[in-house]
């Protein structure tokens, strides 16, 4: 599956068993990084430019050539590092259902329904984290306090229309009839 954004431009796949997603990604500078938390073990690959990273407390740059792994439970964020695109290739195992999650986030920012930060309003939000909870999360508060958050939220956005997995609009027909 291909997604682009405006910063952005990233294949992904999952295998049939879901044990491993793999992500090829191009990132341009200027992108805003996001802080997760990895439920699975994450290798990133550099393939081009420069990628900075932070894993727990310590940061790092990669160049093309280097790969770091990421042990579950460890906080950790991407970022280009440079003024140029920086390609990457990530492997998440066991890859559960960060594809979908991937596809979601990426529609509702390709679609102008996320902030500067990428992310969605927070009921929405909610709604997708409790999805995911078992993919991705926040490195704090701990889990238990997330997942009570999540109970409360999570209703609440359904109620008002907003599901797991969204579907990005579809691209209106423009050509023109001669």
């Amino acid at each position: 599956m291909l997604i682009a954004g405006a910063f952005f431009v990233g294949l992904f796949s999952a295998d049939a068993q879901a044990q491993a997603a793999s992500a090829s990604c191009e990132q341009a500078a200027g992108l805003a990084d996001v802080l997760a938390f990895a439920v699975g073990e994450r290798v990133a690959e550099v393939l081009a430019g420069t990628l900075g990273m932070r894993r727990g407390k310590k940061k790092v740059e990669l160049r093309a050539g280097d790969t770091v792994e990421v042990e579950p439970g460890t906080p950790h964020k991407f970022w280009n590092a440079s003024e140029t695109a920086a390609r990457f290739r990530c492997t998440i195992s066991p890859a559960l259902q960060f594809e979908k999650l991937i596809e979601t986030m990426f529609g509702l920012a390709n679609d102008g329904k996320t902030n500067k930060k990428g992310l969605p309003n927070p009921l929405r939000l909610a709604v997708i984290a409790n999805h995911h909870f078992d993919d991705v999360r926040l490195p704090f508060p701990p889990a238990w306090i997330q997942k009570l958050g999540l109970i409360a939220g999570a209703p609440t956005g359904r109620l008002l229309g907003y599901r797991p997995a969204y579907v990005p609009a579809e691209t209106a027909d423009v050509s023109l009839a001669i």
